[in-house]
């Protein structure tokens, strides 16, 4: 798709010319009319040309020909100043003209790559793009942010006989191999004696065997960052079954091992002076007779045990493995993405993600970091007295809280039990789903807290 949306200087052929886009919102219109031709004038009057947000209008060049276009954006705002304007320019080649910083065009024209987005893997998809040359300055940029979303978007999207654990584990090696970093892979059984019980109780039901799925990359003098994500490849709620409109997206419910992995190609692509450590809990909620049941006590590599309140809580409990183990190498930090909790999008709905952590100033510095970047967070609280709400008279603690309120906490508690509190740790309940198309925003998988986060990452460590 990279391909298809954008184009270098270099890639241009000699007799290839690019159209200049003009963005203008309402007092930029009035500038550009102050120095506009009496053609131009007349001809962006009798179009009804306003500079409203996704208005566009053809200019004329002396001889007939195309001169450029004029886009009417919204303000504030650049992610989606381009991508109306994107889905419905003819084909054919353009270059981006204004004063915008670089910040603002990398984002601009990161939010034209995300609109030309379609995952057409069953589908074919023959209609031409139009493409966008980059400024020399924002190339690299803008094309790594790009790909790193179309991962999250083409993993989450393919449906799950096509990825299970087995392929999400085989999605974390492609990545893996590209930027010569290792794996290993704990499977089935092998869980068992590799103590991993939490996630081998969860997915013992599938017909595809769980997995720990482990990728390392970096100096061994630089900081440790942990990525963990959540790689439910579905979720049928387990004996607790879902109903069938519960089960129909849970496809996505590996979106945040999509999440980790997207992350840890941003941060090998560009270099960012750290270690990466992504460890992925991928299993199938199924329904089998060696389900685990309501009721049941679950052993975790760390040592607590866990009384299953509900089995459709199971992200938290494949998480508390990997957590642990993320732990044992006294990292400098730890991030998680899960799409945990229903409770979160009943709080802030599909577009405004919650970040949680044992450090205030890092969960502060990551909303911070996705104000810069248009990618919302929220920081929630780990409100301490809401652990009697997943306390269990018989085992350490219950996977599923006392009442719904507060589900995305009480589930943010429960994974904190497993994080040593000497390191620092963040927990995002992303959603990984656009509901419904919008500019830039095809329904479908989506990267929620992804840039957000690596923010905070590239000003973190550089």
């Amino acid at each position: 798709i990279s391909i298809v949306c954008y184009l270098s200087n270099q890639q241009l052929k000699d007799d290839q010319q690019a159209v200049p886009l003009l963005p203008v919102n309402k007092g930029r219109f009035e500038v550009w009319k102050a120095s506009a031709s009496p053609a131009h004038l007349q001809w962006v009057e009798n179009s009804g040309f306003t500079a409203a947000a996704g208005q566009s209008c053809g200019l004329p060049g002396a001889n007939g020909e195309l001169e450029a276009y004029l886009l009417g954006v919204e303000d504030p705002g650049f992610l989606y100043s381009l991508s109306s304007h994107a889905n419905h320019l003819p084909p054919g080649i353009y270059r981006l003209e204004s004063d915008w910083s670089r910040g603002d065009r990398i984002q601009a024209c990161l939010g034209w790559g995300l609109a030309l987005y379609k995952f057409d893997r069953y589908k074919g998809n023959e209609k031409p793009a139009p493409s966008l040359v980059l400024d020399a300055d924002v190339d690299e940029a803008v094309r790594s942010l790009h790909a790193a979303q179309c991962l999250v978007r083409d993993l989450v999207n393919t449906p799950t006989e096509h990825m299970g654990p087995s392929q999400l584990a085989d999605a974390v090696v492609k990545e893996a191999d590209r930027f010569q970093a290792q794996t290993h892979i704990v499977a089935g059984e092998d869980l068992l004696t590799g103590n991993f019980p939490a996630i081998h109780a969860v997915g013992r039901a599938s017909t595809r065997e769980p997995r720990l799925i482990e990728m390392n990359w970096g100096g061994e003098d630089a900081p440790l960052v942990v990525l963990v994500g959540k790689g439910v490849c579905f979720d049928t709620g387990g004996l607790d079954l879902k109903s069938a409109a519960g089960m129909a997206l849970m496809k996505k419910d590996m979106g945040g091992a999509a999440h980790a992995l997207a992350l840890a190609r941003l941060m090998m692509e560009n270099r960012l002076p750290v270690r990466v450590k992504v460890l992925i809990s991928a299993v199938e909620n199924s329904v089998s007779g060696n389900a685990y049941r309501p009721g049941d006590i679950i052993p975790t590599r760390k040592g607590l045990s866990v009384e299953i309140g509900n089995t459709d809580a199971e992200g938290r409990v494949v998480l508390s493995d990997a957590l642990a183990l993320a732990c044992e190498s006294s990292p400098d930090l730890v991030i998680d993405f899960a799409t945990l909790t229903g409770a979160a999008r009943i709080a802030l709905g599909p577009d405004l993600m919650p970040v949680f952590s044992n450090r205030d100033e890092v969960a502060q510095q990551i909303r911070q970091a996705g104000e810069e970047v248009e990618d919302p967070m929220w920081v929630m609280p780990l409100f301490q007295p809401y652990r009697k709400l997943i306390e269990s008279p018989i085992a350490d603690i219950n996977n599923s809280g006392k009442s719904s309120y507060g589900g995305c906490i009480t589930a943010a508690l429960f994974l904190e039990h497993f994080v040593e509190p000497e390191i620092p740790w963040v927990h995002i309940d992303t959603f990984a789903w656009n509901q419904s198309d919008r500019p830039g925003r095809p329904q479908g998988g989506e990267a929620l807290s992804l840039r957000a986060v690596y923010r905070y990452l590239q000003t973190r460590y550089g």
